[in-house]
């Protein structure tokens, strides 16, 4: 049986979401190592290019990131909530999105 138009316009946009859900997850990682250069003096934030960089991937992450610290106990200098955030991405926020994807266009739960 061929795929009809709705099967392929959710295809279509469950693939934009997976992919938005890993290009984030690379916001993330990015935000982490610029995170550890400036911390380790490798990165000068007086550069406006190097501010404007740290600025943006900290407005994208910091939302996110905010809810997480709150709940997470503190240790130390460490944060682990780029951490916390990455494995609820991959293990509850991608399957969840799959199954979704799975019980639409199917009508079965897998």
């Amino acid at each position: 049986m061929p795929p009809t138009g709705n099967a392929i316009l959710l295809t279509l946009v469950f693939s934009l979401l997976l992919q938005a859900i890993r290009l984030y997850t690379w916001v993330i990682i990015l935000s982490c190592v610029f995170s550890f250069l400036y911390g380790f003096g490798v990165l000068d934030t007086r550069n406006p290019i190097v501010w404007n960089i740290g600025r943006f991937l900290n407005r994208l992450t910091e939302p996110v990131l905010r809810p997480i610290r709150n709940i997470l106990p503190v240790m130390g200098n460490m944060d682990f909530s780029p951490l916390v955030l990455l494995l609820l991405i991959q293990y509850v926020l991608i399957p969840l999105v799959r199954q979704l994807y799975y019980t639409l266009v199917f009508n079965a739960p897998l």
